[in-house]
């Protein structure tokens, strides 16, 4: 069975600045509710990585694999059909659409199996209870707190049935008991069986929940590893574990 996610050699310039310098990374197939922390400081590439692998942006040069299936060149709505959900840092929502209306969006045009209107209904009706929002299904979304918004873009992302699901800084913004909130997510979605690649500037939020930890500097992937082993790397100690919340 091909890996779930294969990473090959690849680089991003944008004009002379190079965002990533030959990143490698493998998730396998037989890793389901496994949680992988992608971390390190500002500038590192760690949302260009995410916009590679979900389509938005085309590497200079390497490759990426979804499924064993090369998806380098695809756009982001065909790599969305095979199974990659995403969420932003900032919530990208349809901001006068009711908050049911955004997650059927997600349910309707992402999802493999889309069922008849009732059926998406009840889907989208799931995944609000499962992100905490069903009393919120009739409010518009732009009259959410930043906190309400990103839950429902990660109803959004749930709603296309993800076999890998790219999660950027949930947290961010949020007061400490939001952040709270968010870690039980990571804790509900691991328990689906659901393989989560997740961006967090807080390294306590992770590392508690992560299985696997990457540390991208600079562009390049500097350790990868079990927790207990990536932190005590002394180029991650260093670098990354003296900017930590």
């Amino acid at each position: 069975m091909p890996p779930l996610l294969e990473v090959v050699q690849v680089s991003k310039r944008f004009g002379g600045v190079r965002a990533l310098r030959g990143v490698s990374l493998t998730i396998e197939s037989g890793s389901p509710g496994s949680l992988v922390a992608l971390i390190g400081p500002n500038g590192a590439g760690k949302t260009t990585l995410f916009e590679i692998i979900s389509g938005s942006q085309r590497p200079t040069t390497g490759t990426v694999r979804f499924g064993g299936a090369d998806v380098t060149r695809l756009p982001p709505h065909r790599i969305a059909r095979l199974g990659v959900g995403r969420t932003f840092q900032i919530a990208r929502l349809f901001p006068d659409l009711r908050v049911l209306d955004n997650v059927l969006v997600g349910v309707t045009f992402g999802s493999r199996n889309r069922g008849d209107r009732v059926e998406r209904h009840r889907t989208a009706e799931r995944l609000l209870e499962l992100v905490g929002l069903h009393d919120k299904a009739a409010a518009r979304a732009r009259e959410l707190s930043l906190g309400e918004q990103k839950r429902v873009e990660l109803a959004v992302a749930l709603g296309i049935e993800p076999r890998l699901l790219l999660l950027d800084e949930l947290t961010s913004g949020l007061p400490p008991r939001g952040r709270e909130e968010v870690i039980r997510f990571y804790g509900r979605l691991r328990e689906r069986g659901l393989t989560i690649l997740a961006i967090e500037h807080s390294l306590s939020v992770l590392t508690e929940l992560a299985d696997r930890v990457v540390v991208l500097h600079q562009g390049e992937l500097v350790a990868d590893g079990a927790p207990r082993d990536v932190f005590a790397v002394r180029q991650v100690v260093e670098i990354y574990l003296g900017d930590a919340e």
